[in-house]
């Protein structure tokens, strides 16, 4: 009985070993097998300085003076800035910036190519200022200068102009925005996505200007005229200076710069921004 005993417990015990040989133990160096290896890693670029060359902060030549590299001394390449710089690693450590010319660095074989500089996203093109665009509203009208003056004028297209149409083209040419297509619309417009002035002096370069037909050169001819409530008929684009920019009739000539003259004065309701 005891003997069976011992038997017994003599199997078990080999048992135990067999299991731990074939299965803990081996556990470890499947588990081995399937992780990523340190030797595994990138391999980086060496070089060797071929003359003495300067180590700077910053890629520039007007970058920070670090030590001198001398010549034979083993660098390692963290990576090719541009073409003329390398961010290089010395053998103490020192982190800085050398040429990359020929006469002063090459590369030692087996290493790789060196790691070109991270790129850095390009900042989002910023919105042009308000004044840029006016001015280049400004600029496409008086590209028109002289385009002859047809009451009426198509919409689509630049051969002739009325007033309302030519301002309406010059909005749409240079600012990609298209006003309504007749100047009672586009003094409404105005109104509603900007604030009428009814001060010129208040006005500035770029703004419109609306007109009431004309009754006479003298300012009598208007008395008593309500113009808060007087037709528009004309629409012009402020220059500064007393200075407009507008069509009005073929005998005129076409599109042409005028002075704010009185006439005009006389017959001036409101104005207003249309770039804010």
């Amino acid at each position: 009985m005891i003997n069976s005993h011992k038997q017994l417990t003599r199997a078990l015990l080999v048992s135990a070993a067999i299991a731990v040989n074939f299965g803990m133990f081996n556990q470890p160096s499947a588990f081995a097998d399937s992780a990523p290896s340190n030797a595994a890693a990138t391999s980086t670029q060496t070089a060797i300085i071929e003359s003495s060359v300067r180590l700077r902060g910053a890629p520039s030549t007007s970058g920070e003076f670090m030590k001198y590299l001398k010549k034979g001394e083993i660098v390692t390449i963290l990576e090719k800035t541009n073409s003329y710089w390398y961010k290089v690693r010395t053998s103490n450590g020192d982190i800085g910036y050398t040429s990359s010319g020929d006469r002063y660095i090459s590369l030692q074989s087996g290493g790789g190519s060196p790691a070109p500089a991270p790129s850095v996203p390009a900042p989002a093109p910023s919105a042009p200022s308000q004044s840029a665009v006016i001015e280049r509203v400004i600029t496409a009208g008086m590209g028109y200068l002289g385009t002859p003056y047809e009451f009426g004028s198509s919409r689509s297209s630049t051969s002739t102009f009325d007033c309302s149409d030519f301002i309406r083209q010059i909005f749409l040419d240079a600012a990609n925005l298209k006003l309504p297509a007749d100047s009672r619309q586009q003094g409404d417009w105005v109104k509603q996505n900007s604030a009428a002035i009814q001060d010129i002096s208040g006005l500035k370069r770029g703004d419109l200007l609306f007109f009431m037909s004309y009754r006479g050169s003298s300012a009598s001819a208007y008395a008593g005229v309500n113009k808060a409530t007087a037709r528009i008929t004309h629409v012009a684009m402020y220059l500064g200076d007393g200075q407009i920019l507008h069509t009005y009739s073929a005998s005129s000539g076409g599109v042409r710069v005028d002075k704010l003259s009185a006439s005009w004065m006389n017959r001036f309701l409101y104005g207003g921004s249309v770039i804010r």
